[in-house]
C-alpha cells in the first residue's frame, strides 16, 4: 500500500481520491474544511494549503502531491499565486512529484484542436494566471527542483462539476425549463470527465517518463451545447431542451450581482466558437479512453440530484 496526498475535495480530488482508494492505496486528502468522500482508505483533513510547511509534512514519503483545489473563481489573481507557491515549496521540501489539474485557459483563443504543443497565449486574467503556474513549475522542474507535470482538460462533467452547462443550462433542462447561455450553440465543444481527469493524473504520478510537460485528459468527441442539452432531457427522461443563445450584455449585467457570472465574461470566447480538445496524445502513452458522454452526463444528473458533499 502506498501512500497519495491530494489536495482539494472537490469534483476532481474526490474522484481521484476514490480511484485510489478503490486500488487499496492510501489517501490523504487535505481540504480547508476537512471534507470529503467518506470512502474506507481515504483519510480527510483539514489543512491550509498555502502552509508549504504542513503540505511537506503530509506529503513525506508518497508517491505524488496532487494539486486538484484552487481558490474561488473570483479570487484566482490574488490567491492562486501563493497557492501554487506554497506547492511548489512543499513538493521541493519532501521530494515527492507533484501533478497538478491545469486546464486550458492559458492557451487563449486558438484555431483548430487544442494540442500540448500550443503556445501559451492567454488573452484573459484567469489565463494569465495558469500560464504562470505552469512556467513556474516547469522552470523548477528544469532546474532539477522539483518534478512535475500538467494535466489539463475542458470543461467539466461529472458529480460536482461546475461548467456554463452544468451551472446555467443543466438545472433549467432538467426542470423542463428554456435555458440560455452565452454561447454558439451549435459550436463543437469539448466536455471532459471528471472521472477521466483522475485515472490521467494517477497515470502521469506513476510514470517518470510523462514528468515535465502537460498532457491533455483524454475526452469525448466534441458536442455542440445544444446537442448536449438535448441528451440530457433524453436521459433524464425530462421534456425536449429548449436553450436559447444569451446575448453578452445579459451576461455583463449579471455580473454587477453575481461574481461568478462577472468571472465568466472573459470566457465567453471558448463558448462564442468551436472549442476541441485535442488529447490523443495522453490515450497513446496511458491507454486509457474517454468516458462516453451519454455515462459522463447521467453521472452529472445524479449528482445534480443528490446532497452536495461537503468540501
Amino acid at each position: 500500500m502506498s501512500l497519495h496526498v491530494i489536495v482539494g475535495a472537490g469534483p476532481v480530488g474526490s474522484a481521484t481520491a476514490r480511484l485510489l482508494a478503490s486500488r487499496g492505496e492510501e489517501v490523504l486528502l487535505l481540504s480547508r474544511s476537512g471534507g470529503g468522500p467518506a470512502v474506507d482508505g481515504v483519510r480527510l483533513i483539514a489543512a491550509d494549503a498555502t502552509d508549504a510547511a504542513t503540505l511537506a509534512r503530509h506529503a513525506e514519503g508518497a508517491v505524488a502531491l496532487y494539486s486538484c483545489g484552487g481558490p474561488a473563481y473570483h479570487r484566482w489573481a490574488a490567491d492562486w499565486p501563493p497557492l501554487g507557491a506554497a506547492l511548489l515549496r512543499a513538493a521541493e521540501t519532501s521530494g515527492v512529484p507533484l501533478v497538478t489539474t491545469g486546464n486550458l485557459y492559458a492557451y487563449g483563443a486558438v484555431d483548430g484542436p487544442i494540442t500540448e504543443q500550443q503556445p501559451m497565449r492567454p488573452n484573459s486574467v484567469k489565463g494569465e494566471v495558469r500560464a504562470k503556474l505552469w512556467a513556474d513549475a516547469l522552470a523548477a522542474h528544469e532546474a532539477g527542483r522539483i518534478r512535475t507535470a500538467d494535466v489539463r482538460g475542458s470543461d467539466y462533467l461529472g458529480a460536482g462539476a461546475l461548467s456554463s452547462f452544468t451551472a446555467l443550462v443543466l438545472p433549467k433542462v432538467l426542470a423542463g425549463k428554456r435555458a440560455s447561455a452565452p454561447a454558439d450553440l451549435d459550436a463543437p465543444h469539448s466536455w471532459t470527465h471528471v472521472g477521466d481527469v483522475a485515472r490521467t493524473l494517477v497515470a502521469v504520478a506513476a510514470d517518470e517518463r510523462a514528468w515535465g510537460r502537460p498532457w491533455h485528459v483524454p475526452t469525448a468527441p466534441a458536442m455542440s451545447l445544444r446537442r448536449l442539452a438535448e441528451r440530457a432531457a433524453d436521459l433524464a427522461g425530462a421534456p425536449a431542451a429548449r436553450v436559447t443563445i444569451m446575448p453578452g450584455l445579459v451576461l455583463r449585467l449579471g455580473g454587477f450581482f453575481n461574481p461568478m457570472a462577472r468571472e465568466m465574461v472573459e470566457m465567453e470566447y471558448q463558448l462564442r466558437r468551436p472549442f476541441v480538445l485535442d488529447s490523443s496524445a495522453a490515450t497513446a502513452a496511458f491507454g486509457i479512453e474517454p468516458t462516453p458522454t451519454d455515462e459522463a452526463l447521467r453521472e452529472t444528473i445524479d449528482g445534480l440530484r443528490e446532497p452536495a458533499t461537503p468540501r
